[in-house]
């Protein structure tokens, strides 16, 4: 899915937020831009307004206005979708009306370097720049958004800025379920969770990963010492505060020969957790590189996986999976399998096409053209339905 474009600016001072519109009356609002997909003419009647158009046709001699002419391609944005617009032209649909899997990027620094990291992390200030951004974001975005992820690199190096967002999130978007991705690893400084409860958004829920439930293996998977303690400390001191906490799991060759006692250790010692969510492998980012590291077909931990969903959920602590097709999974594991691959990177291949439970399976990271389990398949019939049949 197409999420940027380009095209010459003309007299951008500053990155632009705003929403996109075809509709010219909507342009009373300051908050809009205007759209021009076919190679209309841009002259001075548009000087007041922000413009976004395909055609070449523009003498910038004459024209006075503010946008960016001659872009490739602008029919990925949908009305109301909002846009950042750049001073060399470049476009990026940071929020999109029609769908559920909006993001902010909020840093792409990180104080750790996991071996399996999708966004692998960059030493660079991003900081300031990315939170004006995301300032000018927020007020724009319906109110009726259901759900925000907050991400990064690591989302808590924003340090007072983080808070400073939050509380922004919870007076614009009140009734918006906040997912925040962090390490947790800076949550172990107690003040830090204790300024974190007193947003006092319920809707706020953060996910932390523990890989393993002994420390070396964690603190190895995420290449940073001490990793593991400062991670459960994290969870103890979001917990304490009332904070919602969802435990994540990576399943890689590392991770998954001891899942069921990390199963057991998170019953144990982490019982009050809201849930645990058991992820399958997105092949991109710096799993490329240690992919002979990392590689292991689902199927050969499934038996694993298997023990360990029933193992927490039999005892009340809910647990799920992520990022796994169907067919790799045991039946009686469906009802535990959710469709999570953002659209943007969601697909199914060619021996998806005519599955007779397409429409209930969650596919394949797109990354998954590089490497997937040899044992995809099509169901001719709904294994599930047929049993009940039968019965």
């Amino acid at each position: 899915m197409k999420l940027r474009t380009k095209g010459t600016p003309i007299n951008i001072n500053e990155p632009l937020v705003l929403k996109a519109t075809r509709y010219k009356y909507k342009l009373n609002n300051p908050n809009y831009c205007l759209i021009l997909d076919d190679d209309y003419p841009v002259n001075s009647k548009y000087d007041s307004d922000v413009i976004l158009t395909t055609s070449h046709d523009l003498n910038t001699n004459i024209y006075s206005g503010t946008g960016v002419y001659k872009i490739k391609d602008l029919s990925h944005i949908s009305e109301d979708d909002i846009l950042l617009i750049g001073q060399n032209g470049n476009i990026k649909t940071l929020y999109r009306i029609n769908s559920s899997h909006n993001y902010l990027l909020l840093t792409e620094r990180c104080n750790s370097n996991c071996l399996m990291c999708s966004q692998p992390p960059k030493d660079r200030e991003d900081i300031a720049a990315l939170h004006e951004i995301h300032k000018k974001l927020i007020p724009l975005i319906p109110k009726n958004c259901h759900e925000l992820i907050l991400t990064g690199g690591e989302p808590m190096l924003l340090g007072l800025l983080f808070f400073e967002l939050l509380e922004l999130i919870k007076k614009e978007l009140p009734n918006t379920e906040i997912h925040i991705l962090t390490n947790g690893r800076l949550f172990a400084f107690n003040h830090l969770a204790e300024r974190l409860s007193k947003i006092n958004n319920p809707r706020i829920m953060l996910g932390v990963p523990l890989y393993s439930d002994f420390y070396q293996i964690h603190d190895y998977v995420v290449q940073s010492k001490d990793a593991y303690y400062q991670t459960l400390m994290g969870i103890y001191n979001l917990k304490r505060y009332g904070i919602r906490v969802e435990i994540r799991v990576v399943l890689h060759k590392i991770t998954t020969p001891r899942l069921y006692k990390l199963s057991k250790f998170i019953y144990r010692n982490l019982t009050f957790v809201d849930q645990v969510v058991f992820m399958g492998l997105e092949i991109t980012g710096f799993t490329i590189a240690n992919l002979s590291e990392l590689w292991i077909d689902p199927i050969n931990y499934m038996d694993e996986l298997e023990k360990s969903v029933h193992f927490l959920n039999d005892r009340g602590v809910n647990a799920w999976i992520y990022n796994t097709p169907l067919c790799l999974l045991p039946e009686n594991l469906w009802c535990y399998n959710k469709n999570s691959i953002s659209d943007w990177k969601n697909i199914f291949l060619d021996e998806c096409q005519h599955c007779a439970v397409l429409d209930k399976c969650g596919g394949l990271f797109e990354s998954s053209t590089r490497k997937h389990s040899e044992y995809i398949k099509a169901f001719k019939v709904n294994p599930i339905e047929e049993n009940t049949l039968a019965e």
